[in-house]
């Protein structure tokens, strides 16, 4: 696919390297200098449209000031056939380089010829990647920071497979463990509450409080009765559990779905262990060295691992020394395994038996002492963990109603779960919304949500798609289809705000990379709201209807290779591009 703006800087360095050959050749520059420069877009376009630093970057090797070397370059540039129309020497030494209507005309062709493929990339093809996300606990309702998690990664999966990756979306579902086992006493307290009445059974201090335990158990009442009133304990929390997840995971997939999430797989932890596969990838630990056996339980080296990768990471003894590590159980005395020889287990399953070749998981960020530990049992398993596992932390959600903090549901009188917010939000808002930067905090405006104006980012962005398409419909209308591209002419487009929309749409390309780059799909939310922004100027200041015919016709074009951006983008989000609003 094509990226105008790196096929710009990739001729800005041939130019560059071709004029310094041949200066070189002339005897006015010394020849063999390994050259290192960049090509950068000026954040002021008086500065030219693309500068590079070859110059600079070349003076102390060749022992002449940057400006006397940039002079000698520009004798030798020949920008004939090329995308730009000038060059020219500025401040200490940068070549400024100015575009010709060649470029702006490619930008044009690059998105009629690619259409929903515009911005995509083959930069990570070949690459076998999971993204885990949300993977809530499945003993209660989805709470904002599963909200955020899940546009988070469901995003961060599109544009990774933008960029070219094979992607696998995956929730883990913990239903084994002491959160179940916690599930299942609260459940049981709740339903012999029903039988014996509230006084007569003490509710767990640690228990899950939530009115979902108390309609899960009667629910359980309405199907069994009294039938576990006496049975086991044991086998009364198998069953309560069973109950409670056969209902509850099923609520999570529709609630997911609703929120336009889906999974290609819902992974158990359960299967991990009645597999035996979490004893075995211990005894794997075991056999390279890495456990010992302290009051009867069987331990994690995890401080020595990271002392090692600590090491290998040119860290002093000193840094290390403050780091404060500490060893992990893996297996209690009691003989049951701990969630992180589970969590471990899961991770060697992705990379040793599915063939990941990277894996990323979204946490909250109060899940950020587990990274360093878990990455490293990933390396004592010789996984290489420390660079093929990566952990996007976000941060927490603060709900706003007119600058108020929210926290309880006005419907349901209880602590705002996705549902809720659903019931309050439009979908593509809360994916619009949630889709913020990862690593900041995050204030969820309830109130700005829903607003229906400019100061709605993805109203303003929704509103340009669908002031677009309104356009196109009345001047098809009039028998003005949107033109081919050979029947353009894309040198008319010469106004400021014709440019400064063509560039921004030739942006799409280096921020979707930005994004895949930095597991940061928010690029994709800032990018669309500048687009749409500079498509509101054109639309202000360029007229459409009634220009004579050429010119109609090129910005009829440019229009419409907005309108074909402003849907990629948006799809990207997994949000809608209507055509109407």
């Amino acid at each position: 696919m094509m990226n105008m703006i790196q096929d710009a800087k990739d001729q800005v360095l041939a130019l560059t390297n071709t004029a310094y050959s041949l200066a070189a050749a002339a005897g006015q520059l010394p020849g063999g200098v390994e050259v290192r420069a960049g090509v950068e877009i000026p954040k002021d376009p008086a500065n030219g449209d693309y500068t590079t630093t070859f110059a600079l970057a070349a003076a102390k090797a060749m022992r002449k000031s940057p400006r006397e070397i940039a002079g000698i370059l520009l004798e030798h540039i020949d920008l004939t056939g090329s995308y730009f129309a000038s060059a020219e020497i500025a401040g200490a030494g940068f070549l400024n380089f100015r575009l010709a209507p060649a470029w702006f005309t490619g930008v044009l062709a690059a998105v009629d010829s690619e259409k929903e493929a515009y911005g995509r990339s083959s930069a990570l093809a070949g690459q076998k990647v999971m993204v885990e996300f949300v993977s809530a606990n499945p003993t209660g309702p989805m709470h904002m920071g599963n909200a955020r998690g899940g546009v988070l990664g469901d995003t961060l999966a599109s544009v990774l497979e933008a960029a070219g990756a094979d992607v696998w979306r995956e929730f883990y579902v913990n239903d084994a463990g002491n959160q179940i086992e916690k599930f299942a006493t609260s459940l049981e307290a709740r339903y012999l509450q029903i039988l014996l009445g509230e006084d007569a059974v003490a509710f767990p201090e640690d228990g899950y409080h939530g009115d979902d335990i108390k309609e899960l158990a009667q629910s359980f009442y309405e199907t069994h009765g009294d039938s576990f009133r006496d049975t086991p304990t044991e086998e009364r929390h198998a069953a309560l559990a069973a109950f409670g997840l056969e209902r509850n995971i099923p609520k999570m997939k529709s609630d997911l779905l609703r929120y336009k999430i889906s999974y290609d797989q819902w992974f158990f932890e359960s299967g991990l262990h009645e597999s035996g596969y979490v004893a075995e990838t211990v005894q794997k630990l075991t056999d390279r060295g890495y456990t010992y056996e302290k009051e009867g339980a069987l331990w994690l080296a995890t401080s020595r691992i990271l002392e090692e990768n600590y090491r290998k990471a040119g860290k002093s003894e000193k840094e290390i020394a403050k780091l404060d590590l500490k060893d992990d159980v893996l297996r209690r005395a009691n003989g049951f395994y701990t969630y992180f020889a589970a969590d471990i287990a899961y991770h060697r399953n992705k990379f040793e038996e599915r063939g990941f070749d990277r894996v990323i998981n979204i946490w909250g960020a109060d899940h950020h002492g587990h990274v360093a530990r878990l990455k490293g049992a990933m390396d004592a398993l010789g996984l290489d963990g420390t660079n093929r596992l990566d952990i996007v932390l976000m941060q927490l959600v603060k709900l706003l109603r007119d600058g108020e903090v929210v926290r309880m549901s006005k419907r349901t009188g209880k602590a705002i779960s996705l549902t809720d917010l659903l019931d309050e939000v439009p979908v593509d808002a809360a994916r619009w919304f949630f889709n913020a930067k990862p690593d900041t905090q995050m204030d969820f405006d309830l109130g700005l949500a829903v607003r229906e104006d400019s100061e709605n980012p993805i109203y303003y962005v929704e509103y340009a798609h669908a002031r677009i398409c309104s356009l196109l419909r009345n001047l098809a209308g009039e028998g003005y289809a949107v033109p081919a591209m050979d029947g353009v002419d894309a040198s008319l487009l010469s106004g400021e705000a014709e440019i400064a929309l063509i560039k921004q749409i030739s942006l799409f390309c280096e921020e979707l990379r930005l994004a895949a780059r930095d597991y940061d799909p928010s690029h994709i939310n800032r990018y669309l709201v500048d687009l749409a922004g500079c498509f509101h100027r054109f639309y202000t200041a360029c007229r459409i209807k009634g220009e004579e015919p050429t010119l109609l016709a090129a910005r009829l074009k440019l229009a419409d290779a907005s309108r074909m951006v402003l849907k990629n983008g948006l799809k990207l989000l997994g949000v809608d591009a209507p055509e109407k609003m």
